[in-house]
């Protein structure tokens, strides 16, 4: 099946991150991401997650996922747009690297069923995009706009400690977006 995928990468403030990974994860960088996808040219698809180490795996945590997102297309634009988020991506037409991550050993979707999603193999090269995102599960969730260029996503050391929050797709989406770092698009066979 063919799979588009955008992604969005932002910055927030690594102990707001700290005060909500579930026990015995680490934050690895102050980033959140969301995936979006269109599955076969049909069927749209978001996770969010955010870079972790637990017992010797780096990788990512899903915060949560969502089937059937709706999508539209215009142009070089394409918007998901559900009750708690609205993104858009529009392509640059500048092409970039292969996206695969060296150091990630897959995605780990918590919960009863915990599993492991591991890494998928991508060799096509990525579209830098365009991109502006907006939390919606209330009004002061993060939103962002992209400036036209990749930033790095640089560890922090501990500098507050805020109380523990759970683990929800709602109360990531409270932490306040300080820069988008990054967004592209990318195809691949699935």
């Amino acid at each position: 099946m063919q799979i588009q995928q955008f992604v969005i990468a932002y910055g927030v403030e690594q102990d707001r991150l700290r005060a909500i990974l579930p026990e015995g994860f680490t934050s690895l960088r102050p980033v959140l991401r969301i995936n979006a996808e269109i599955r076969g040219g049909a069927e749209g698809y978001a996770e969010f997650n955010t870079a972790v180490e637990k017992n010797g795996f780096k990788g990512w945590l899903n915060i949560g996922f969502w089937n059937d997102i709706p999508f539209e297309k215009a142009g070089k634009t394409v918007k998901f747009k559900t009750d708690f988020l609205e993104i858009a991506f529009t392509g640059a037409g500048i092409e970039g690297g292969c996206p695969a991550e060296k150091d990630n050993d897959g995605c780990v979707f918590p919960g009863e069923r915990a599993y492991l999603r591991k890494p998928e193999i991508i060799t096509s090269s990525k579209e830098f995009c365009d991109c502006t995102f907006k939390w919606t599960f209330t009004e002061n969730d993060a939103h962002g706009k992209s400036i036209g260029k990749t930033l790095p996503a640089i560890p922090t050391e501990v500098a507050h400690i805020y109380p523990k929050e759970a683990f929800t797709a709602e109360n990531a989406a409270k932490i306040p977006c300080l820069q988008v770092l990054g967004a592209y698009l990318v195809l691949f066979e699935r």
